[in-house]
């Protein structure tokens, strides 16, 4: 099993100033508070799964790493930016989104679609982060990245675990068409007001809240750093998680329309990603 890591494990000490893209900044301050925030999604998986308690002891493990995720990132954009207030901005994205903390049921319908959904998220954070490290020469968070796309991939294969227990029992029916539901409509909530309001609690304070416009202007941040090998990966994944033939046809063709759609978004900050 992989050793969890500490923020003393980071060398902070070789921040490097001179290799920092102001792009790269606004990715991470987002990043840092969508990740902050996972005592709500770890208290919400407990109240879905209130009588599994190895799930729950998993997913309160789970939510520790994922803050732990966001304090690392937060430090970082500080040392980056130092007048960024990781802790105010925090607090303005919580003011602006909260995830339901309180239900006792899952709001995709079944504790299979929840485990997928969760299994589609760890999909899109390991090769988002994997895809920052690749592509970022600022030493302090190559090796904060590379810890976090390590820990997401293992997040995947927990969830991923639990999916297929409870699909092996009789006690939860959920077809592959469901399961597949599930998975696309998760992914196209990747513009929903979650990501849009960290984004603009972190980037854009004084500008009116607009989630079309903090969704493209993040968009077009994060997809430029994403290059084939990595989508390839995250599509392998993806199908995995809705039930499909990671290696076939349908599988392919969603990794290629996937790409196309990356590659279009990221194609404005692209080159300056590159150059920075």
């Amino acid at each position: 099993m992989q050793r969890a890591w500490t923020l003393d494990e980071i060398d902070w000490q070789h921040f490097d100033a001179s290799k920092v893209s102001p792009e790269v900044i606004k990715v991470i301050k987002t990043a840092a508070m969508v990740e902050r925030n996972g005592a709500d999604y770890g208290r919400y998986l407990c109240n879905v799964f209130q009588d599994d308690a190895e799930f729950c002891a998993v997913a309160t493990s789970w939510a520790v790493e994922e803050e732990q995720h966001g304090m690392a990132l937060g430090r970082w954009a500080q040392l980056a930016d130092p007048t960024f207030d990781f802790d105010a901005s925090f607090a303005r994205f919580t003011d602006m989104y909260r995830i339901p903390v309180d239900a006792t049921a899952s709001v995709r319908g079944s504790r299979i679609g929840e485990l997928c959904a969760r299994c589609v998220v760890e999909t899109g954070t390991s090769s988002l982060y994997s895809a920052i490290r690749d592509a970022v020469d600022e030493p302090v968070l190559k090796q904060i990245c590379k810890n976090i796309a390590a820990d997401e991939f293992r997040h995947f294969k927990l969830f991923f675990s639990h999916m297929e227990r409870y699909a092996g029992s009789a006690t939860e029916p959920f077809s592959k068409w469901e399961r597949l539901r599930v998975a696309i409509t998760r992914f196209k909530e990747a513009d929903d007001d979650e990501i849009a309001s960290a984004y603009h609690a972190g980037n854009a304070v004084t500008e009116p809240y607009d989630r079309a416009v903090a969704n493209s202007n993040y968009g077009q941040r994060v997809f430029g750093f994403y290059h084939q090998r990595h989508v390839r990966r995250a599509g392998y994944m993806f199908a995995q998680a809705a039930g499909l033939a990671p290696e076939g046809w349908a599988s392919k063709l969603l990794t290629k329309v996937l790409w196309l759609i990356i590659w279009f978004r990221g194609r404005k900050f692209r080159p300056q990603l590159a150059r920075a």
